[in-house]
């Protein structure tokens, strides 16, 4: 991880992916606040349908934008369910953030909360599981040929 940190392409990455989730943290709390507020959902469903809002929107800017090397910019059923799958981890956080925090602050300042702390859960899973590269493969990296072996004499 601590390498991770001081590659430029992982920080890239990570503010790609920052900048795309303010958009989308845009979206996700929309669509909660319109779930929450005018249809009158429970918190529950309200934060499910704004995150499978958000989860979708965030695949497609993903897929094209910061793991374009990866995804070759393209969109794959497999991929977005793998994407989704791993989202799930990010739900619970930010689930378990907005309804815990709405017993001690108002519900929408909960959310903004949650949205952070699904940041860090989201963009570790789609770094390091969904789009993560593999070896030999067009668009991503193999990893470093060893070199070979010194013969002594």
């Amino acid at each position: 991880m601590t390498r991770a940190l001081r590659d430029r392409t992982f920080i890239a990455k990570a503010a790609s992916f920052g900048a795309i989730g303010v958009v989308n943290s845009a979206v996700d709390f929309a669509v909660f606040t319109l779930a929450f507020v005018w249809l009158a959902l429970p918190i529950i469903p309200a934060n499910l349908m704004s995150w499978a809002v958000a989860v979708t929107f965030s695949y497609v800017l993903n897929s094209m934008f910061t793991f374009a090397a990866e995804s070759g910019r393209k969109l794959a059923a497999r991929t977005y369910v793998s994407f989704v799958v791993a989202q799930v981890a990010g739900f619970i956080a930010n689930t378990a953030v907005v309804l815990i925090a709405s017993y001690f602050i108002p519900v929408l300042f909960g959310k903004l909360l949650a949205i952070g702390a699904s940041f860090v859960v989201n963009f570790s899973l789609s770094h390091f599981v969904v789009f993560r590269r593999r070896g030999g493969t067009l668009g991503q990296d193999a990893p470093p040929p060893s070199s070979p072996p010194s013969s002594s004499v």
